[in-house]
């Protein structure tokens, strides 16, 4: 995990979400805390469990970015659930501890490609001895895939090699000269046969329970492993090696261990809609019955427990959790008390007002401004806002928000679809470039006044 101070991480998060201090503040000592946590005696380290998170607020204000952000950020396995697709234990619908699970998954691919990054160089190194092997096939007496077939064969060593110097000589001649065509580029286009080998798939032990069975790792090397041939190009061949040849490159036992220590250390977990389950069935109900039953389940998940996973088991007492919710009908003090205490830091996220969408269409990373202008520049558009332009749809979203329901940042997708519709429909690429000005008079005559408009959905 990076070692940033609260400081850093709220710049760095300043580059993607406008706004929201209180939210950012309080991510940042949660995220610094881990980093404390590790250099403290190891008698305490133990006892200091994280400072779970409860965020407040509307829709498209920032949440589940803040936390996606985040695990970016450091590097730190991540999963977004919903509580809403959760059902207490003897209804249908996903298990709690599945939450655990996808975190694992979620680690587990993330140690397994920095793995892969690593070994790269090599695996480049092997592919092109294989690719050079493929070009040059020589004569070679079977050999044994394993010591069952060794035995049952009768050989005991290899047979003697009877190639003779001049042989090896031609041999080592035509090597160099295909490596240098290879590394020229000058045999990218000839075919060539490879052998590729079938990954086992793994059976699943009780169907939703995660747990599943590779027979194949299970015998090891007594059973020979299922290849296909396949005849591609050199161009083509090469990635399917090199791919091949990472992969049997990473200790995939090791990979596992270190990704369950990352998750059950590093791991974020974010439930999205938390309120949306708060309440119990005695105050609605009907099918709203087992709301707090999934509360009782995701209670020991978010207090600390061990979990089973196919690759072995994760604690998550120092996994750590951030809810969000809007609350519009419920409160965080419908929530159950115990789970209420399991979520100690409670942050409220604001409203976007018109200087905070100014911000998010032209001064983040990846505003959005910036990508509708570096999407029709493909079809020769040459795109720019004006200050006026971009106040003008600012306001628009702004006064949108407030006559309607509340979307947050989420309302300008709509409206900087419905403002450039007719540039995106027309434009081709088959034309010169065009170049088109989009000021505060372009935005009134091609932006319909949403406000009005959704008035009559209002009852």
């Amino acid at each position: 995990m990076r070692n940033l101070t609260p400081t850093e991480i709220v710049h760095e998060l300043d580059g993607y979400i406008v706004g929201q201090a209180a939210a950012k503040r309080a991510v940042a000592v949660a995220l610094r805390n881990r980093y404390r946590r590790i250099h403290m005696e190891k008698s305490l380290r133990e006892e200091f469990i994280p400072k779970n998170i409860l965020m407040m607020g509307p829709t498209g204000v920032g949440k589940t970015e803040i936390a996606r952000r985040l695990s970016k950020l450091v590097r730190a396995p991540f999963v977004k659930v919903e509580a809403s697709k959760f059902t207490e234990v003897g209804y249908v619908g996903r298990d709690v501890e599945s939450i655990v699970r996808d975190l694992a998954e979620a680690a587990v691919h993330m140690v397994h490609e920095e793995m892969l990054a690593a070994v790269q160089e090599r695996a480049a190194a092997q592919a092109e001895e294989e690719l050079l092997a493929a070009l040059m096939p020589t004569r070679k007496r079977p050999q044994p895939q394993n010591a069952i077939e060794a035995l049952l064969s009768g050989q005991q060593q290899p047979p003697p090699d009877t190639t003779t110097p001049e042989e090896k000589e031609d041999l080592a001649m035509r090597r160099a000269d295909l490596k240098g065509q290879l590394a020229a580029g000058q045999l990218e286009d000839q075919s060539i046969t490879i052998e590729v080998s079938e990954m086992s798939r793994p059976m699943e032990i009780m169907p939703g329970s995660g747990m599943e069975i590779n027979l194949g790792d299970m015998l090891g090397g007594m059973m020979p492993k299922k290849t296909r041939r396949r005849t591609l190009t050199v161009a083509q061949a090469r990635p399917v090696l090199q791919a091949a040849a990472a992969e049997r490159m990473v200790d995939k036992e090791a990979a596992n261990a270190e990704a369950l220590s990352r998750a059950a250390n590093d791991g974020i977990v974010f439930i999205d809609e938390i309120d949306k389950i708060a309440g119990g069935g005695s105050r609605h109900g009907g099918p709203d019955v087992s709301r707090e039953g999934v509360q009782r389940d995701i209670l020991p998940i978010v207090e600390g427990c061990t979990v089973s996973t196919k690759y072995g088991p994760i604690k998550t007492d120092h996994v750590l959790f951030i809810a969000a919710g809007a609350f519009h009908v419920s409160r965080p003090e419908d929530l159950i008390p115990e789970l209420q205490g399991r979520f100690p830091v409670r942050v409220e996220l604001e409203s976007l007002t018109v200087d905070d969408f100014v911000r998010i269409l032209t001064n983040t990373q990846q505003a959005l401004l910036k990508q509708y202008q570096a999407l029709l520049k493909v079809d020769n558009v040459n795109l720019t806002f004006s200050k006026d332009g971009v106040l003008a749809l600012a306001k628009a979203a702004f006064e949108a928000n407030e006559s309607a329901e509340n979307l947050g940042a989420r309302r300008l997708h709509g409206m900087v679809e419905e403002l450039l519709e007719d540039i995106a429909f027309h434009a081709g690429g088959d034309h010169p470039v065009v170049k088109l000005k989009v000021d505060a008079a372009y935005v009134r005559a091609h932006l319909k006044a949403e406000s009005r408009d959704t008035k009559k959905y209002i009852l």
